[in-house]
């Protein structure tokens, strides 16, 4: 999962590009880009790192132009390294620079045909620069120095043929503007709006509505699954669907974990469904367990706090925040290795024992997937003098591998993996366990958008949306991505980024 941000204005964007990804860092800490345009001149600057840590004041005056792109990336494919941060850039045709969002389930297949066939070199692992690059053949293909808008939408069209998979993207092209496309399915989110300023409008393109609410953006709309967004460098707004047979299909894990509750997506808000979670979710332990001895609901922050607010309401029971979280210790679902994982929830999270103290906990969380952090912080509650801890899933059990852009390849490695949900409890030491039913949680993101009638709910039912997901492909994934292989591919990652980025001059001299 990566934050993709793009905008058009009316003078330098750099700044609005840094605060946007600010406002995007939950979407990935490992790396964050930012690429700008003046005229014909792309200066950039791109390093592993939270947004605050990459940028300084140096860079930041530099990336100069009205127009420009940013990324912040989490290692979806289990790779980390400098030469992997984005955004992305060829020379050829035009000047283009990409930043992408999700995960391509073609990407191997298409570079091999990239470099045989286009005559096109691949320098990474990474499907962002293949995504680039199947984009950069079919600009070329065009053969003419100018470029018109439906040149641009033929040019997308043709890459929805030829890539499959989840992806929100953003693209720069020198002198000309800003193109951004979605994938047919629209698993991955992307949103579009504007702002009047006494110049004229300035448009932006970005993952989520957050980031637009913080800029004094007015949210237009989601970009349509399939469908292409073309700003020229004067600010002129094209839009054009680009896919054959597009139907909306949005990633529902996106609601349930990794998007930030004050976003819309897809006209659905996510602090609205996390709420109805909560709500359905209480409504089946009164199912379940009517004569419940629970005395306190605590969530496990952040992204769990609103479902466990609704959970205590409806269950009329205290709700506390026995959890404190170090702000400055990253999301630990996307920590890039199992023993990182593992030392970090300790880091993060710390009990407040008084409340704790002889009394029978309901810890609430989004989901569970590997396993880890809940069941560390199960022993925490009863280190604490928890006299019983009790631990409900505001997500159905994790199943299943995510191809799309989230990173859960390896099926060994999800908890609830051939485990029924007596054995999940006993592996992570609670007293009693329940998930939320996935016809709930469907309910609670559909009942509030007329526009969804179905989501990606892969990793809950192994229902892929895409057609070339089947076991072969999911077995090659596991090889590639588990722990294990990403261990082992990490101190080879640094060292190629490194080679990479000293051989690169950019803005700062090389530094």
């Amino acid at each position: 999962m990566c934050g993709i941000v793009g905008i058009v204005g009316k003078s330098d964007v750099n700044v609005q590009l840094y605060d946007a990804l600010t406002m995007l860092q939950h979407r990935g800490q490992d790396a964050a880009g930012i690429l700008t345009c003046q005229g014909d001149k792309i200066s950039h600057h791109k390093a592993n790192g939270l947004v605050s840590d990459v940028f300084r004041t140096r860079h930041m005056t530099r990336l100069v132009g009205n127009i420009g792109i940013g990324h912040v990336r989490y290692p979806t494919a289990g790779s980390s390294g400098p030469a992997l941060a984005q955004p992305f850039y060829v020379n050829s045709p035009y000047g283009i620079a990409l930043a992408h969002n999700g995960n391509l389930t073609n990407a191997s297949d298409v570079k091999d045909d990239l470099f045989h066939t286009d005559l096109r070199h691949v320098n990474t692992d990474s499907d962002s620069e293949v995504l680039l690059n199947v984009f950069a053949h079919e600009l070329q293909c065009h053969g003419k120095a100018e470029l018109s808008a439906d040149e641009i939408f033929a040019a997308v069209a043709k890459v929805h043929k030829r890539v499959s998979g989840g992806y929100a993207t953003v693209a720069l092209i020198a002198r000309y503007g800003l193109v951004a496309f979605r994938d047919p399915h629209g698993i991955r989110p992307l949103v579009f709006g504007k702002r009047e300023t006494e110049a004229g409008t300035e448009y932006m393109v970005a993952s989520e509505s957050v980031s637009m609410d913080t800029l004094g953006f007015e949210l237009i709309r989601d970009v349509a699954p399939g469908e292409a967004i073309y700003i020229t460098v004067d600010g002129v707004l094209h839009t054009q669907q680009c896919a054959e047979n597009p139907k909306l299909t949005p990633c529902i894990f996106e609601h349930v974990y990794f998007a930030r509750p004050d976003s819309i997506m897809d006209g659905v808000s996510v602090y609205k469904a996390r709420l109805r979670q909560g709500e359905k979710l209480a409504e089946k332990i009164l199912r379940n367990r009517p004569d419940h001895d629970i005395d306190v609901v605590i969530p496990i922050p952040d992204s769990s706090r609103v479902a466990g607010q609704a959970v205590a309401q409806v269950l009329d029971v205290k709700f506390r925040e026995g959890l404190v979280k170090n702000r400055y210790i990253g999301r630990t679902f996307i920590m890039p290795g199992q023993q990182q994982r593992k030392k970090s929830v300790r880091q993060k999270l710390n009990p407040i024992g008084l409340e704790f103290k002889g009394k029978n906990v309901l810890l609430v969380d989004d989901s569970i997937v590997r396993g880890t952090t809940c069941q560390q912080i199960i022993q925490m509650a009863r280190d604490a003098g928890a006299a019983k801890v009790y631990f409900a899933s505001a997500a159905p059990a994790v199943i299943h591998p995510n191809v799309y852009g989230i990173d859960m390849p390896s099926v060994k490695e999800l908890i609830a993996h051939d485990r029924t949900t007596d054995e999940v409890c006993e592996a992570i030491g609670a007293d009693w366990l329940i998930y939320q039913d996935l016809d709930d949680l469907i309910a609670s993101s559909s009942e509030g958008s007329n526009n969804v009638t179905e989501f990606d709910c892969a990793v809950f039912n192994g229902h892929y949306v895409t057609p070339d997901v089947d076991q072969a492909y999911l077995d090659s994934i596991d090889a590639e991505r588990n722990d294990a292989a990403k261990s082992s591919l990490v101190a080879a990652d640094v060292d190629r980024g490194e080679n990479a980025m000293a051989g690169l001059h950019n803005e700062d001299g090389g530094e």
